[in-house]
């Protein structure tokens, strides 16, 4: 049936052109009488012929089919001494009239209709109904009703289109949104992925580098320490291995349940990582300020990722004999991460692009802080980050990296 609708739909010149013909058949019932009525059968068969016609081309053309059957019917009025059965191709185009056109332009076709309701009155009224109130009212109501309910037809069907074409509408938009978003999610998740990959391979590898490089020179001299370096190249590489299942375990799909994801790294892990950072040569102090607090999962893996990444620009720019600072403040508005160093800030030309200081900026400001990052007046480099993490009420935990800041504190720039 769906089918044979769009056929329809897809032919509208056959099937009004069907409708005419049931129309015209109408008008021919009543071509038998025509003698009695002092009308030629061939003038009322043009006649017929003419009403109906323009009814084929009804919704391809509807003020014009519209216009042709007034023509017709008003010159049947003036010419013939009683309508022809064909009188409902009047109704037909108006109802079309009042369905595939404005209100605007429908409405005055409605007005030319009840004009010519009364003017058929007029002349087509026996002389002595005239004057009989009740015949005159009775044959108001069967000119003029028809043409009121054929408009008013036209009209609910026009606004009934229009509703179902607005509905129709608002799901291709809705779903063209939902596309974009999807689109706009898949672009932010693609880039999250982008910088943790960058964050995780860029400081694992540094830190790799470096300590190949030292276990290079002792191999002969100290062939112990050389070891030493050798395995905390592959304990690194076993980090990196790791971190880098777990991010890249989101890309997995949702019903694959065998995929075991580590947690992100957060501050309660940023002494592991200055470990790191001092057995590959890096002597790092850590200081923290103010009072430790538990902070939300983004904030703690922002401040983590700050802090590596400011280490590791601090191993591969500052130089064979740079040292660095890390201080994490706890404020009552939220968190301050700074990371100096006194290096050189010999940066290679050749050495990426600025990758992983446009990611890091991009994390805080998408946390909603602010991060700057430049030369030091005095020398080095200084990175400082600010993110807005409200106080919660009640006691702080002092757990995590505030164990540890005495040690760090008292342990200066020693490795």
């Amino acid at each position: 049936m769906l089918a044979f609708y769009g056929w329809l739909r897809r032919h509208p010149v056959l099937v009004d052109s069907v409708l005419a013909l049931a129309v015209g058949s109408l008008g021919l019932s009543v071509l038998g009488d025509a003698g009695g009525h002092r009308v030629p059968r061939l003038l009322n068969l043009l006649f017929v012929a003419a009403m109906v016609a323009p009814i084929s081309v009804r919704r391809k053309h509807p003020v014009g089919a519209f216009v042709a059957v007034i023509i017709v019917g008003g010159i049947e009025v003036l010419a013939l001494p009683r309508p022809v059965g064909s009188d409902v191709a009047v109704l037909v185009v108006l109802y079309t009239l009042a369905a595939y056109r404005p209100r605007r332009v429908a409405a005055p076709g409605l007005l030319v209709c009840l004009a010519g309701s009364v003017i058929a009155i007029v002349a087509w009224a026996p002389p002595r109904a005239k004057d009989d109130l009740y015949t005159v009212g009775v044959m108001f109501a069967v000119f003029c009703l028809p043409a009121l309910t054929a408009w008013l037809l036209g009209d609910m069907m026009r606004w009934r289109r229009g509703f179902y074409a607005a509905l129709e509408e608002r799901a291709a938009r809705l779903e063209r949104e939902r596309d974009a978003q999807a689109q706009i999610a898949a672009a932010a998740e693609r880039a999250r992925i982008a910088r943790e990959l960058h964050d995780v391979v860029a400081h694992n590898v540094s830190v790799m580098v470096v300590q190949a490089d030292g276990a290079s020179y002792a191999l002969d001299a100290d062939p112990e320490r050389a070891r030493q370096a050798l395995a905390a190249i592959a304990a690194t590489g076993r980090q990196a291995l790791a971190e880098m299942r777990s991010l890249l375990g989101v890309l997995r799909s949702a019903g694959d349940t065998t995929a075991e994801l580590a947690p992100q790294p957060d501050i309660e892990q940023l002494t592991g990582l200055l470990e790191q950072a001092r057995a590959s040569g890096l002597p790092v102090s850590f200081t923290v300020e103010g009072v430790p607090r538990p902070l939300p999962p983004s904030a703690a893996l922002t401040a983590y990722r700050v802090v590596q990444e400011s280490l590791t620009n601090a191993r591969k720019h500052g130089g064979p004999t740079v040292t660095a600072t890390v201080t994490l403040r706890f404020c009552e508005d939220g968190v301050a991460v700074t990371v100096t160093d006194d290096g050189k800030g010999m940066a290679d030309p050749a050495d990426g692009q600025g990758h992983g200081l446009i990611g890091m900026r991009e994390r805080v400001e998408l946390f909603g802080g602010t991060v700057s990052a430049g030369p030091r007046a005095g020398g080095g480099y200084r990175v400082a980050a600010t993110l807005p993490v409200p106080a919660l009420a009640g006691p702080a935990s002092s757990s995590g990296p505030a164990s540890s800041s005495g040690r760090a504190a008292s342990s200066g720039r020693a490795a």
